[in-house]
């Protein structure tokens, strides 16, 4: 790339939110709540604006130079804004929302750095609409979301059509809200996410023979299958959060996890 190229949006994965409505409804995701912001790639501040309307304080991070310059024009003195990269940045101290319109190459290193980091409650992303609805469990679910359920709740809260974004994408995106759970499902995060991958990827014709192949007593898998609802022919995919947690319970304590 020349040294006096300027990278575009579409260089950049940037897809401008531009529809008033999606932005009321992902500023409403996070309204009432009391808790400073951090919002993800700002853009020029479709977003920016309206959520330093809230109240509580506002850090805006934004990569580019050229929205760098239109955003500082855009907000007031009350809004922080750092020019970074949303997979390196600092988070704040305490306890905190954060919203992201996600460049939409980036979306999924950005979720496994948000997953990865403490101290804010609710997280509300624009997303590809295929991903949002797969993160959420719609229609079945996936091997990371099934890795962090105990510890978050995955919510669908709408479609965003093509025609809101500039550049206009491809594809349609999604509002994906992630909440913190007061108490996680279970504990030992590593040792239940290598297992959650073990069954994902494990030998076997239903999440039931699977388990028993894994080394479970049949016993209690089929008392698990029955107490749970969960046919001899159900896939991964199709638990919920609640069967994924009462599934590894059956684990011993020593040994197995």
């Amino acid at each position: 790339m020349s040294a006096r190229h300027r990278p575009g949006p579409h260089e950049l994965g940037q897809n401008l939110l531009t529809d008033r409505g999606v932005v009321r409804a992902v500023v409403g995701l996070v309204a009432g709540r009391g808790l400073p912001i951090v919002e993800w790639a700002a853009g020029t501040g479709a977003l920016t604006r309206q959520l330093a309307r809230l109240g509580p304080p506002v850090e805006a991070v934004e990569a580019d130079g050229a929205a760098l310059a239109r955003l500082r024009r855009a907000v007031g003195p009350d809004v922080s804004i750092t020019r970074g990269d949303i997979l390196r940045h600092a988070p704040p101290a305490g306890r905190y929302d954060l919203v992201a319109n996600l460049p939409f190459h980036l979306t999924t290193p950005a979720l496994r750095r948000l997953l990865g980091l403490s101290g804010w409650q609710r997280a509300v992303l624009i997303t590809q609409w295929e991903v949002a609805r797969k993160r959420a469990a719609v229609g079945g679910t996936t091997l990371l979301t099934a890795q962090w359920w105990p510890w978050y709740v995955f919510t669908l809260a709408g479609r965003v059509p093509a025609s809101s974004f500039a550049p206009r994408p491809s594809v349609d995106g999604g509002i994906l809200v992630l909440d913190r759970r007061q108490r996680p499902l279970v504990d030992q995060r590593g040792a239940y996410q290598r297992w959650v991958h073990a069954v994902f990827t494990g030998p076997g014709v239903g999440v039931p023979a699977i388990l028993a192949r894994a080394g479970l007593p049949r016993s209690a898998v089929q008392r698990w299958a029955r107490t749970e609802g969960v046919g001899s022919r159900a896939l991964p995919r199709d638990l919920t959060d609640r069967q994924w947690a009462s599934a590894y319970a059956l684990l011993p304590r020593t040994g197995a996890r």
